[in-house]
């Protein structure tokens, strides 16, 4: 795979690009960015990998712009960020003992409701309520924190939407929650990164075109985010939520 030609370089750069932009905001990227490297006919297991080490560059970027901003709230994230980052490591590491394919009938449901909840509830998101965390819901978060790392890191799609709509329920606004959500999503993508390198199955070849894409898009999709406030980011979520449910549909007939 060392040849690579104008055209793929292009067309790698283009897909990682938007994927990062999107992913940035509410999650999702991965149904972009993951087929345009399966394209290229490298084996799964290596794309899922040369993926992981892209997007982890775009999420620097993406995660770095929104601690610019002050969006990201560090009191209650630096307890988080540990949980997620080891919960990646985890998930990565049982992927290559255990097909992930049985959580799907999960996801789906869990995206439907997700879906339905936001649209549902007209307000939602639009004023931030946050001030503060009880012990209850520190524990809470935890787990979430440790299990959506986890679920990066084992199988992946939506991880960013799931974070956003945790943030969301504990009264972050969509920019509060997205600038948080980002930042377990840094810490996820960051030790699955670590772990497929170490691993030996990462194609740099693709990996780095692709990965510079994305933290220019990262960069964009956080400025177009914070400039366009809560209405523009609950509209991306919104429809992201309903693509990726579509996309669960498509595999789990086609499995």
């Amino acid at each position: 795979m060392d040849d690579i030609n104008l055209y793929l370089l292009l067309f790698l750069i283009a897909t990682g690009f938007i994927a990062a932009f999107i992913d940035t905001v509410v999650g999702g990227g991965g149904l972009i960015s993951l087929p345009a490297l399966l394209f290229t006919g490298m084996p799964p297991v290596t794309a899922i990998a040369t993926n992981k080490v892209a997007a982890s560059m775009g999420a620097t970027i993406g995660f770095a712009s929104f601690v610019r901003s002050g969006r990201v709230d560090f009191s209650t994230i630096k307890f988080l960020l540990p949980l997620s980052f080891i919960g990646s490591i985890c998930g990565a590491s049982i992927l290559k003992l255990i097909p992930s394919d049985f959580l799907r009938p999960l996801i789906i449901i869990l995206l439907v409701a997700v879906t339905i909840y936001t649209l549902t509830k007209k307000n939602f998101g639009q004023i931030a309520t946050f001030h503060g965390m009880s012990k209850k819901m520190w524990v809470l978060s935890a787990v979430a924190a440790f299990i959506f790392g986890f679920y990066d890191g084992f199988f992946g799609p939506g991880t960013g939407t799931f974070l956003l709509f945790a943030f969301l329920w504990i009264g972050f606004d969509f920019i509060g929650a997205a600038a948080n959500a980002r930042g377990l999503n840094f810490a996820s993508n960051i030790a699955g990164a670590l772990f497929f390198i170490s691993s030996g199955i990462v194609d740099f070849t693709y990996a780095l075109p692709m990965g510079f894409a994305m933290m220019v898009g990262a960069f964009c999709g956080a400025r177009m985010a914070i400039a366009k406030g809560a209405t523009y980011v609950k509209t991306l979520f919104i429809i992201m939520s309903v693509v990726l449910i579509g996309k669960q549909v498509i595999d789990l007939f086609k499995s």
